[in-house]
């Protein structure tokens, strides 16, 4: 019984930071289309996650690994700032139908990105129990659903959060890029500020840079 509740307690923390990017790459989608990228998504991602299942203790301690998924994290936190607000991109000329499938995309390599630790947390805790595994797994799916088309709402209500989510994946992209361990052990050596430095600078550099594209594409239309 403790490992599964450990295994609830492991998705609905580490879930969150999922739902939050699922919620903004839909954002810009009509009503009508919206849950139909949110669960599309959702179900390739957890494809990918129970192939990550596999390789995820290797993979987290190959270098570069975490470095290059921080970057793609980085561009993913940007563009999702930078995009039009919702009224703004139904007015857009782009068909819908390319918007879900872009949305779909970035859900799936983001969600991947962020799901390295989350897998490796519920494969620890299962204990070599596939069922346990797969609890786990079949857990998560509600949880992110869910939850985006909670923080969906939140985002449609106040505009503001959207800059405090781009924050978020940028603080994930910022532990994720110190943790790398090619540069791990150099950083706890000679700069170990940088551990708890890193994160918030990345946040803040993703929330103020998305916001400044943001503004420019609003003046060259």
């Amino acid at each position: 019984m403790v490992p599964a509740l450990q295994i609830v307690l492991i998705d609905l923390l580490l879930g969150g930071d999922n739902a939050v990017v699922i919620a903004m790459a839909c954002r810009g989608l009509p009503r009508e289309l919206w849950r139909r990228a949110v669960w599309l998504g959702t179900a390739l991602a957890i494809v990918l996650r129970i192939a990550l299942t596999v390789f995820a203790a290797l993979m987290l301690h190959l270098p570069y690994v975490k470095l290059v998924g921080a970057l793609l994290l980085v561009v993913i936190a940007v563009r999702l700032v930078a995009q039009d607000e919702p009224s703004d991109a139904a007015a857009d000329d782009a068909a819908p139908q390319s918007n879900v499938w872009s949305a779909i995309t970035t859900i799936v390599v983001a969600d991947t990105v962020m799901s390295l630790d989350n897998v490796l947390a519920v494969a620890a805790a299962s204990r070599g129990s596939l069922w346990l595994l797969s609890f786990g797994l079949a857990l998560s799916v509600p949880i992110v659903i869910f939850g985006s088309l909670a923080v969906a709402r939140a985002l449609d209500r106040y505009p503001v959060l959207v800059l405090a989510g781009g924050a978020l994946l940028g603080w994930v992209a910022g532990d994720m890029a110190v943790t790398d361990p090619v540069i791990q052990s150099w950083v706890d050596a000679n700069t170990p500020w940088m551990s708890t430095a890193c994160p918030p600078i990345v946040a803040a550099t993703v929330a103020i840079y998305g916001e400044a594209s943001r503004a420019r594409r609003r003046q060259l239309r």
